[in-house]
């Protein structure tokens, strides 16, 4: 289909004339205004059962933030499963306050408890702070998530974008891990290759929102000394994806990163992996936040929290 009247509204928004190229931004500027973006159209926050601010202590002592997030259906007692949100940006703009409503939208409708993870970014922390910040979220949330409430037997990996890719990331390097493995991966149109030219690369380089020369912005600071060919910054790139657990691979029609993520399904598939994908078609990559300009991203949310919910059921009542 079309791209919808919604979302053309958004690109004439964004290349307006006279407004800056996103890669023509400082790094400042850039969070500044992914902040402005999430803020005017992400829609009205839910109420949920309750949030906690969780400080998780680095090996060298500073401190990984994250925010945890309790549905609203959830009693003090309920033992329930977890999704570990990794939130977008192309790993240099997005914080865990951008997408608080995404978090409580997600625990309300899973029915499962959320820690969004404020991973560092860069340029001030390249490649491989990330990932690394992910993994010891993960392994905070196995070590002590009975506190919180959480089985640590149910947990799936969430996210969008950049946080898809980390995802994605995580769950290939948990694979030979001894802390139990998630049991789904949300994978919502994430970056699985950054060295790509298939055809979706291409057929929207330029006036998409995501563009070539955006993409090339978040890399070269991702990635400061080159490089990508690594698994950890592009899961396509990984020997075997093989032993990966069920996947929700989510994507935007009229997204560069589309065919990145279907031929990375495909590749599972044929490795043995089960993955299910979930077409938004008219969209453009980054729609899911924006609840308020488009009504898709309620209507994925609930498809999402489907999945997610089946995954990780069967919650206990503590005694």
């Amino acid at each position: 289909m079309p791209l919808t009247d919604q979302a053309k509204f958004l690109l004439e928004i964004g290349y307006r004339e006279g407004a800056p190229r996103f890669h023509e931004l400082t790094v400042d500027q850039a969070r500044h205004s992914f902040r402005k973006l999430l803020h005017a159209f992400r829609p009205e926050a839910p109420a949920v059962a309750s949030t906690t601010d969780v400080p998780i202590r680095r090996a060298d002592g500073t401190v990984l933030l994250a925010k945890y997030y309790r549905p609203i259906t959830s009693a003090p007692q309920d033992v329930i499963g977890l999704a570990i949100f990794l939130h977008g940006g192309g790993w240099c703009v997005g914080d865990v306050d951008g997408y608080d409503v995404v978090c409580r939208q997600l625990a309300n409708a899973s029915g499962c408890a959320v820690l969004s993870v404020d991973y560092r970014l860069a340029p001030e922390h390249p490649f491989p702070a990330a990932p690394e910040d992910a993994r010891l979220a993960y392994d905070w949330a196995v070590r002590h998530g009975r506190g919180l409430g959480i089985d640590s037997r149910r947990i799936a990996l969430v996210g969008d974008s950049a946080g898809g890719n980390l995802a994605l990331v995580l769950a290939l390097e948990l694979r030979s891990a001894t802390v139990p493995a998630p049991r789904l991966v949300v994978a919502i149109y994430p970056c699985t290759d950054i060295h790509s030219e298939r055809a979706s690369r291409l057929r929207y380089a330029d006036g998409y929102f995501l563009d070539r020369d955006s993409l090339e912005w978040f890399f070269s600071r991702y990635l400061p000394r080159g490089g990508g060919l690594e698994w950890r910054a592009s899961p396509m790139r990984a020997a075997s994806v093989a032993d990966l657990p069920p996947i929700l691979m989510v994507t935007a029609e009229f997204d560069p990163l589309t065919d990145d993520c279907r031929v990375f399904a495909d590749r599972v598939r044929a490795e043995g992996g089960r993955v299910d994908e979930l077409a938004v078609a008219g969209m453009l990559h980054g729609f899911l936040p924006l609840g308020k300009l488009f009504p898709e991203s309620a209507t994925t949310f609930a498809a999402i929290g489907s999945v997610l919910g089946d995954s990780l059921a069967h919650s206990e009542r503590a005694g």
